[in-house]
């Protein structure tokens, strides 16, 4: 146990060093091929339209330096123990069970967030902003029934058990399967909703992937353990750059990564339903948005000035650097009422 805390410490460090040498040269990158954020100034969003359009001009897909931190060290390692015995097979995290899936689905879903942003800085597609949001929630819908197929079928993983905190597992079966594809699209959705204020998502899913990590540890997936800290210290870095005045934005290519990334590790850990109190803020975020979109079709008026709903806050004139600080102390309360859940279910179930 003691090796492998330093084993997940050391992948940790040395992910947020490489994050923190390369985030200058891919900043200079976007700045070079004018990867700029684009504020549409027309539609049914003036409020954010106006909220935001100082920002616009700043280069996005900053994420790119999450998954590329995160491709050199899985990459490297798994390399270096191919070709070497001993010491680097120490630090190889690539394994069938744990890690083919959530690695598979982060770096799919950081190609596909790309190329939704090249879109977005092209100004091609809706209103020359990317993909429409439908075409995004098929492009999850695949990802998550590719991600199903794997979990339930009897020739991988053959798994379809759910474990509800205090009671127990339950074998679920079929059922398995439109459960997982929920979770991930739920998690890729509200992912997007949370990326909107500097440093906002970057640090909610630092403190959902800190608890995830606690739990791979606790449960003895060591693998996965320390691949969600080559994850976390890519993020630190990520954010050193990204707090307000942000020099850069995650785009897509980040928030869809860790969105999926975090559901599949939750359906890994057997933790989904832990995961909306991790996640506390990513829920009220797509609350926010699905409630006011029911409001305007229904009521024919609206609940939140803007949403999701820190832009509802920017609106009545909380600064942006004080809504981003006041959603991660709620973010930190609800990792530690998620991880009490978690460790006294484990005494008494």
């Amino acid at each position: 146990m003691i090796l492998e805390g330093i084993r997940v410490i050391s992948i940790l460090i040395i992910s947020f060093v490489l994050a923190l040498t390369l985030t200058p040269l891919v900043l200079r990158l976007l700045e070079r091929i004018n990867a700029g954020k684009q504020i549409r100034s027309e539609g049914d969003t003036p409020i954010f339209t106006s909220l935001h359009k100082k920002k616009e001009g700043t280069p996005t897909m900053g994420g790119i330096v999450i998954w590329l931190t995160v491709l050199i060290v899985t990459l490297g390692f798994w390399i270096f123990d191919q070709m070497f015995d001993g010491f680097f097979g120490y630090f190889n995290f690539v394994d069938r069970a744990q890690t083919f899936l959530p690695l598979a689905a982060f770096f799919l879903a950081a190609a596909l967030g790309l190329f939704d942003d090249l879109m977005g800085v092209l100004k091609i597609g809706d209103k020359g902003g990317g993909l429409k949001v439908s075409h995004k929630m098929i492009i999850y819908g695949v990802l998550s029934s590719i991600g199903a197929w794997w979990f339930y079928s009897p020739n991988i993983l053959d798994w379809h058990l759910l474990h509800v905190p205090f009671m127990g597992n339950f074998d679920i079966g079929f059922w398995y399967i439109p459960i997982f594809m929920f979770v991930i699209i739920a998690s890729a959705f509200s992912a997007n909703e949370t990326d909107g204020l500097d440093g906002l998502w970057g640090g909610v899913s630092m403190f959902i992937f800190g608890a995830m990590l606690v739990i791979a540890f606790a449960v003895g997936r060591f693998d996965l353990a320390a691949m969600i800290a080559a994850i976390l210290g890519s993020l630190l870095a990520f954010l050193w750059f990204n707090i307000y005045p942000a020099k850069f934005f995650m785009g897509d290519t980040g928030a869809m990564a860790l969105g999926i990334c975090m559901g599949v590790i939750a359906m890994l850990t057997n933790t989904i339903f832990l995961l909306p109190i991790f996640a506390i803020i990513p829920v009220i975020e797509s609350a926010s948005v699905i409630v006011q979109l029911i409001s305007k079709k229904l009521a024919k008026r609206k609940i939140f000035l803007s949403t999701p709903i820190h832009h509802h806050f920017e609106a009545i004139g909380w600064p942006e650097s004080q809504i981003t600080m006041r959603f991660w102390i709620i973010s930190v309360i609800g990792v530690g009422a998620g991880l009490a859940i978690f460790f006294l279910d484990r005494l008494f179930v």
